[in-house]
């Protein structure tokens, strides 16, 4: 998006990806990255993964030379972009990588929802070995700054989700609310940890502006019940404001014209808008 865009709704949008893929589409500029044409014949996934990859390079490069204030990206296959040569668990961390943040959290934001993950794309048995205090209290920080600086939400309030059935019980079902998760909720001055069961519904009944969720399928699954299609991923912590839908690649679908665009129409306006609303706070 242009730099002159002083209103979401006026927003300029630069095309990145394959030169053959996006000729024909609408758009105020374009940059290709190299050619789609015979992927499909051999080495597709490689293909697919390497130009995936070039495109968000060339964002980030785009970025940084002050020709676009925000990046939207659309859905990537994450076993593409490693056999593409991109040894990342997704975009997220790709993008973590090239802009040299120290520390991200993907949210996923909705008129409904805002749920932030403490851990994303690892196994479930690692996600619970890496909960620590300190990643907790790191991603808190992370979605605090990133309500009040993003999203004009100066005293966010905010619940930490809890990691065992009915946030152990006491003990009954595990330590690591009592041991890890209540005392970086202290710490940071949220609510917390609260059971799983009840705290997204609370949220949705406006009693917190965000959930932090302890790993990725509960904190997903919440905010994709509560708005799948209209929800959005929002990278905290990065230097640019970065989007995307809150779907994933959907190759059953692909070429097939069933695919809806709703996510990817709302990630582009609230990129617009987390953009207009940086340029208004500094000037």
């Amino acid at each position: 998006m242009a730099a002159a865009a002083l209103d979401a709704a006026d927003a300029e949008i630069t095309l990145v990806g394959p030169d053959d893929v996006i000729a024909a589409m609408p758009a105020a500029r374009r940059v290709g990255v190299g050619r789609w044409e015979g992927g499909r014949a051999g080495g597709a996934l490689a293909l697919a993964g390497r130009l995936t990859g070039l495109s968000v390079e060339a964002a980030v490069r785009l970025w940084r030379a002050g020709e676009v204030d925000a990046i939207v990206t659309g859905p990537g296959h994450k076993q593409a972009l490693h056999a593409g040569g991109y040894k990342f668990p997704g975009h997220t961390e790709l993008l973590k990588d090239l802009c040299g943040a120290k520390q991200v959290v993907m949210m996923l934001a909705s008129d409904r929802l805002r749920v932030a993950l403490i851990t994303t794309h690892v196994a479930l048995r690692d996600a619970i070995a890496i909960l620590t205090l300190e990643r907790i209290i790191a991603a808190g920080d992370t979605l605090r700054r990133g309500l009040r600086d993003w999203f004009g939400i100066p005293r966010a309030r905010i619940a930490l989700c809890a990691l065992n059935p009915h946030a152990g019980e006491g003990g009954l079902f595990g330590h690591e609310e009592e041991r890890t998760l209540g005392p970086a909720a202290r710490e940071l001055g949220i609510e917390g940890p609260l059971s799983a069961d009840t705290v997204f519904v609370r949220a949705m009944n406006g009693e917190f502006d965000a959930v932090l969720a302890p790993y990725h399928d509960v904190g997903m699954t919440a905010i994709k019940v509560a708005s799948f299609g209209k929800a959005v991923n929002v990278t905290l912590g990065l230097p640019v404001p970065r989007t995307a839908p809150d779907h994933g690649t959907a190759l059953d679908i692909a070429g097939k014209g069933l695919a809806d665009p709703s996510s990817m129409r709302e990630a582009v306006k609230m990129a617009a808008a987390i953009a207009v609303r940086i340029m208004k706070t500094s000037g």
